[in-house]
């Protein structure tokens, strides 16, 4: 059990400009850093160490320009875009808005990136501070992000060194004897927010220690990229207008379902008004006569635009469909009205659907 820790400002660091060196800096500002504490590293100062800044004009509309073309350029997806704000997924992996480009706490003639590797730079200064100054720290980098459904912003961990990104309680039990399923909590994040509450967002005090937490004594660990949730456990991966675009998008791809693909088609000897079973390997399924009148192009056409929709909707509701031809099958034909012609079965059932 934990029994307290502090959290304590670095000031005095100042401006960090390319190439400066950034572990001195933080050590000469906090000359009573110790084993075991964990520095809680705004990206930005890292960011500019690293010289990831980008110069843009001071006019518009050459500034927006600009700030478009890098934009495009640190993004690998548009998750949503409302207005002049889009919430993307950079190369990373990272979810955040405007790819998480700055403007704030830099010249105006400048933006600054996200480290091209925050775990690495985290890596590189724990060693600095290990093969420097004799001292075992942990190194949290932050940045700052908006929560979905919640208002507000909070400092999480894009990346560390020195100590696990997740604790998982998976398998263990609580105080009530029940066995904890999903319980893996984000420690770098919860640290990242701790320690943004004494450096704050005015102040210029873009380093924080923890102290009195326990971290790694053998190796980096894994890093905050453990964090990034893999797309297929991702059941949020667009904005809704975005997913229903995408959704309007595929639904006129809807074709015959992989894994639905039917046999011979039994028809029962029963009243056929406009539905009735239709027998496939390991489904039942139903089926939907598509008739149109004798010669009546238009209306064909029309049937078929129908019974496409149609698919589209089963295939949001998770039901697979496979379209088959009418061919000569004189009960299909007893069932269709004087005057019209069959056009095809199709067939609802389960199945593998295409991923909206």
């Amino acid at each position: 059990m934990t029994q307290g820790f502090s959290v304590l400002p670095v000031v005095g660091i100042g401006d960090v400009r390319p190439g400066a060196d950034l572990a001195g800096l933080i050590r000469d500002a906090a000359p009573w850093i110790e084993d075991g504490d964990i520095l809680v590293v705004t990206s930005k100062v890292i960011s500019k160490t690293e010289g990831q800044l980008v110069e843009i004009p001071l006019d518009e509309p050459a500034r927006e320009t600009a700030r478009e073309a890098v934009l495009r350029a640190e993004t690998a997806r548009v998750v949503a875009r409302r207005g002049a704000t889009r919430i993307v997924q950079t190369h990373h992996g990272f979810v955040l808005a405007a790819a998480g480009i700055d403007a704030s706490n830099v010249d105006p003639t400048h933006l600054v990136l996200l480290p091209k590797d925050p775990d690495a730079s985290a890596r590189w200064l724990r060693d600095e501070f290990r093969e420097r100054f004799g001292l075992a720290v942990a190194v949290v980098v932050t940045d700052t992000m908006g929560r979905p459904w919640r208002l507000g912003l909070t400092d999480v961990a894009i990346g560390a060194a020195g100590i696990d990104a997740l604790t998982d309680y998976r398998g263990r039990r609580d105080a009530y004897g029940n066995e904890l399923q999903l319980t893996q909590m984000a420690v770098v994040d919860e640290l990242a927010a701790a320690a943004d509450l004494v450096k704050g967002k005015t102040d210029q005090v873009p380093v924080a220690v923890v102290r009195g937490l326990p971290i790694r004594t053998e190796g980096h660990g894994t890093g905050a990229a453990e964090l990034i949730r893999g797309a297929d456990a991702d059941l949020f991966s667009l904005g809704t207008a975005e997913a229903v675009a995408r959704g309007l998008r595929v639904s006129a791809e809807v074709t015959d379902a992989a894994a639905f693909q039917p046999g011979p088609v039994t028809l029962p000897d029963l009243p056929f008004p406009r539905t009735r079973s239709v027998i496939v390997p390991d489904n039942t399924a139903v089926a939907i006569v598509a008739w149109a009148p004798v010669g009546d192009l238009a209306r064909a056409v029309e049937v078929g635009m129908e019974i496409q929709r149609l698919r589209a909707v089963l295939a949001a509701d998770g039901l697979a469909t496979v379209w088959i031809e009418a061919g000569d099958d004189p009960r299909l034909t007893a069932d269709v009205p004087e005057g019209g012609v069959p056009l095809g079965v199709l067939a609802i059932g389960r199945g593998s659907l295409p991923s909206l």
